[in-house]
């Protein structure tokens, strides 16, 4: 079973184009001073980085990533085309170039495999990792607990007398009633937890307080 072919137009006409370009090219850089297989050699220069830019281009589309620098090399190949078409339409003596066309023509093989060599080789941009939040820092409020309440002691069955109360000896001097009730209530928690009457020595630390002071006041809470 035999296909019959049938012209796209569309691709005659790309066909076409492309020849009278690579002609116009090819035109140019003979007469730049190009001769022989360096003048047919700089149209597909052209058409190659033309292309491979528009690839990059599409593939950095695709994967969301700039596209500033295809964008510039398709750019510079589109206007090394279009200079060369635009150029052979009669603007320019061909048989007489200037200097610059001359430096241009000369200096666009490396400029063509600067931009080759970029667009091929260079990697795809690595996402942005964002950092990771520092743990916070939960800051628990030091818990300083009471001083423990005395537990009730168990009623009489009978009522008796309460034995007289011996009254309590005098603070030291210059001591503020205060500092000696709450002294007073660590010397007693001090002596539930050890069964011990408390010392100078930890009265002081407890209390913040001078040697002399912490000395009277366990002398009289003894």
């Amino acid at each position: 079973m035999t296909r019959s072919i049938r012209p796209d137009a569309v691709l005659v006409q790309a066909v076409i184009a492309g020849a009278l370009s690579f002609a116009h090219l090819h035109d140019i850089a003979a007469a730049a001073g190009q001769d022989g297989w360096k003048a047919w050699a700089y149209p597909i220069s052209v058409d190659l980085l033309l292309v491979a830019a528009w690839r990059r281009l599409r593939i950095l589309r695709s994967t969301g990533e700039p596209t500033r620098a295809a964008w510039t090399w398709f750019a510079v190949a589109l206007a090394a085309s279009l200079g060369a078409n635009v150029a052979t339409a009669g603007l320019l003596d061909l048989t007489n170039v200037p200097a610059w066309l001359r430096i241009l023509v000369a200096g666009w093989p490396a400029l063509a495999f600067l931009g080759g060599t970029l667009l091929v080789h260079t990697p795809p941009t690595q996402p942005d990792t964002p950092a990771e939040p520092a743990p916070a820092v939960s800051v628990t409020p030091e818990f300083v607990p009471a001083d423990p309440a005395p537990e009730p002691e168990p009623l009489p069955d009978a009522v008796e007398t309460a034995p007289s109360v011996p009254a309590l000896p005098a603070p030291p001097p210059d001591v503020p009633p205060a500092l000696v009730d709450h002294a007073r209530k660590l010397a007693d928690a001090h002596r539930s937890a050890t069964g011990h009457p408390i010392d100078a020595d930890t009265l002081r630390d407890r209390l913040g307080l001078p040697g002399p002071m912490a000395d009277q006041l366990a002398t009289h809470l003894a």
